[in-house]
């Protein structure tokens, strides 16, 4: 057998991942349907296609679905500490996918991959914060002609597609899958919250019940790390910058406040924000001795960790995934996962049951891209809303859920003007 072109940390943890893959498949029962049906319908056939995303066990199995659809695929990691490297492995040794993604790269690494993923000259990208988009455009224009379009998996990523579309600089159509209702509502919430307050506390051990825990933006990843953190005990901060966000987090029964008043009286703080240098030096002087900090949007940036460094006399690697710097005012900031994701740095990121849904609206936007094929103005595309509901009606048998139906005598009521109440 011709070998697979991959660069993996370890080819030996192949069985190991594959038991993941396949533990995550019997928790993803929506994307094992839509896999079969590629796999008698080929809808991709002949289709390159790269994929920048965290290499875990669920993304693996979005992978297969891909591959059973025919499509020739190489992925690539989108976060330098979102590598499960039993998983990459995995996915060389036993379904003879090309993967370049190791856990811990450099970012020198990382950039090497991006130009791997685009010298398959790729017809689909899937994206994860859209740099393989961005560099595409940017540096390596030669290849728009070969694209069909792009998929996109996080907030931080739609809103760079956004830019690009007002610039007038998005040369194809791409589908924000991060806004479909089945995705936000669950990935962003339920998966984040959740995934979230794992990797702080397999990061740190601490007890959060009775801490003061700042949730940095208030967004659907902001609300699910808020309810978690409140569940598990904490005194839950909400800084914002949207007036009806912040409302929301009021009527949620959070306390919200500026940045400045929170940073003196946070214990743990989480930026899921995806913008820049949200918790920034003024925030940092400000803190507790001891305080935790960590990101899970989607860049580092959100923290500015070159501020943190220099108005540092030392550091020091404390456990994995915790470092201590110590201020020249002798207080100690402690900053989890290099301020990367959190809950991908020192967790396993979103359970398979939420990914289900996440990675079937990614299947079935490839899906969409081909079957439209030169249809879609260069803009961003939400899928449409009957692909949200075939994936919540699939999502509930597969909960073994029913729901109830529209009578005949209903339907016609709320379609009608006419029929008085």
């Amino acid at each position: 057998m011709t070998a697979i072109p991959c660069e993996i940390k370890d080819p030996s943890l192949a069985a190991q991942g594959k038991k993941q893959i396949e533990w995550a498949d019997r928790d993803m029962p929506v994307l094992a349907q839509i896999r079969e049906r590629f796999a008698k319908e080929k809808p991709f056939a002949g289709i390159r296609l790269s994929a920048c995303c965290h290499i875990t066990k669920e993304t693996a199995n979005l992978a297969r679905a891909l591959q059973a659809g025919g499509a020739e695929t190489v992925l690539i990691a989108s976060n330098p500490l979102s590598t499960q490297d039993d998983v990459a492995a995995s996915l060389v040794h036993d379904y003879n996918v090309s993967v370049y993604a190791i856990k811990g790269e450099s970012v020198e690494t990382y950039t090497k991959h991006v130009n791997i993923a685009l010298d398959h000259k790729p017809q689909i990208i899937i994206d994860d914060g859209s740099d393989v988009v961005a560099t595409l455009v940017k540096e390596r224009p030669d290849l728009i002609s070969d694209m069909l379009g792009s998929t996109e998996e996080t907030t931080t990523g739609i809103v760079r597609l956004q830019a690009m579309e007002k610039d007038g600089k998005l040369p194809w159509p791409a589908i924000a899958v991060n806004d479909a209702q089945t995705k936000h509502f669950f990935d962003n919430r339920y998966g984040t919250g959740q995934s979230t307050m794992d990797g702080v506390i397999r990061a740190t051990n601490i007890l959060l019940a009775g801490k003061n825990v700042v949730v940095v933006g208030y967004g659907w990843c902001g609300k699910g790390c808020a309810m978690r953190a409140r569940g598990l005990g904490a005194n839950v901060i909400v800084t914002e910058v949207n007036p009806i966000r912040a409302i929301e987090a009021v009527m949620d029964g959070f306390r919200v406040m500026p940045m400045q008043e929170a940073a003196k009286e946070g214990d743990v703080f989480v930026t899921v924000t995806g913008n820049r240098h949200v918790i920034d030096k003024k925030h940092f002087e400000a803190m507790k001795d001891g305080a935790i900090v960590c990101n899970s949007g989607h860049f580092d940036l959100e923290l500015n960790l070159e501020s943190l460094a220099a108005m540092s006399k030392s550091r020091e690697q404390i456990r994995p995934f915790m470092e201590e710097f110590t201020l020249n005012n002798g207080r100690r900031v402690l900053v989890l996962g290099e301020g990367r994701l959190i809950n991908l740095a020192a967790a396993e990121g979103h359970p398979a049951s939420v990914m289900d849904m996440s990675f079937a609206n990614q299947a079935l936007a490839v899906e969409y891209l081909v079957k439209n094929k030169g249809k879609l103005s260069n803009n961003v595309h939400v899928l449409p809303a009957h692909v949200d509901t075939d994936i919540a009606t699939l999502k509930l048998k597969a909960m073994g859920v029913s729901i109830d139906v529209l009578t005949p005598e209903m339907t016609e009521y709320m379609n009608s003007w006419t029929i008085g109440t």
